[in-house]
């Protein structure tokens, strides 16, 4: 391990075990100061942010996007100051932080007992909505998550979502799809954050109008399976309180081909979260790359070119 990934370790593990010990309005102060102090740096992952919402709300002004940009900080380190907490939260706090419009469609799929599968975005809190989701309604479900570097801090991360009640795959390593499919067929509950392709076989989709690549799985674990697919949409309220909204089902087409029918769905999961984003962009916590044209270096601006490879 190399003693950046040693020093990244030790700050998630310092976040788990001391934040979550603070009084809650000094959380939330630190959470504001560490955001704004981000922000002011202007740094890569400010700068990324800024750019990404550029094609959400086309035509903003630089003054529009510094905004939208220090407001975006400021949630993402809500995400953060939450998540190291929520470990601790009762149960009963759990349930009253989320509020969630559309959830019939979510109470029918599980029903008809061929499974379901959520699709979600990075937008506001989705480990606070699985939590939600395990302890409110009672129902465990199945995630994949991001192998990350060193493998310690995936291993803090994965213990973390299943001390939250939730079942955590590797992405990587090939065997996740058909676990996830083996649970559908049981007539249980998947959650998929898939919004940005981490594999090289992503669907490309047409996003906030710019060629964008996400990842097939949701549609393809619908099509292979009978489940029923559905958007997800996070937000934030005045805390505590988060907002959602499941999206009615997205379809699988009478006809084409497997890639055909995987290239519309992905499209309708993609317009339904634009939806979400476009109201509420500031809790869009995308600092990565995301569309095709900036995932190539040669169209990168020029303050975002170092360090590719």
């Amino acid at each position: 391990m190399s003693a950046r990934e040693r020093l990244t370790d030790a700050l998630y593990g310092a976040g788990w075990g001391t934040v979550k010990k603070l009084p809650e309005p000094v959380a939330v102060r630190l959470g504001r100061t560490i955001a704004d102090a981000a922000w002011k740096q202007r740094g890569k992952g400010v700068l990324r942010l800024e750019s990404n919402y550029a094609r959400v709300v086309p035509g903003a002004s630089p003054e529009r996007l510094a905004e939208l940009s220090r407001a975006g900080m400021r949630s993402y380190l809500r995400y953060w100051m939450e998540s190291f907490r929520l470990p601790a939260w009762s149960p009963e706090r759990i349930a009253d932080s989320l509020t969630v419009e559309g959830l019939h469609h979510l109470h029918e799929g599980m029903a008809a007992g061929k499974g379901v599968v959520l699709a979600l975005p990075h937008l506001a809190n989705w480990d606070l909505a699985g939590a939600w989701v395990t302890t409110k309604l009672g129902v465990p479900f199945t995630t994949v998550a991001e192998r990350l570097k060193p493998e310690t801090l995936y291993d803090r991360f994965v213990a973390y979502r299943e001390g939250l009640g939730m079942e955590v795959l590797p992405h990587s390593g090939g065997s996740a799809f058909g676990t996830l499919a083996r649970r559908l067929r049981d007539g249980g509950l998947v959650c998929l954050v898939a919004d940005r392709d981490l594999s090289a076989s992503g669907v490309e989709v047409s996003f906030f109008g710019h060629a964008a690549r996400m990842p097939a799985g949701p549609a393809l674990l619908a099509q292979h399976t009978g489940a029923r697919l559905l958007p997800v949409t996070l937000w934030y309220d005045e805390p505590p309180v988060m907002q959602g909204r499941v999206h009615p089902p997205v379809e699988v087409p009478a006809s084409g081909t497997r890639a055909e029918k995987t290239s519309v769905m992905t499209q309708a999961l993609a317009d339904a979260f634009a939806t979400g984003i476009a109201d509420h962009p500031e809790d869009w916590h995308m600092l990565q790359r995301l569309w095709t044209e900036d995932l190539d270096p040669a169209h990168a601006p020029e303050r975002d070119r170092e360090g590719t490879a």
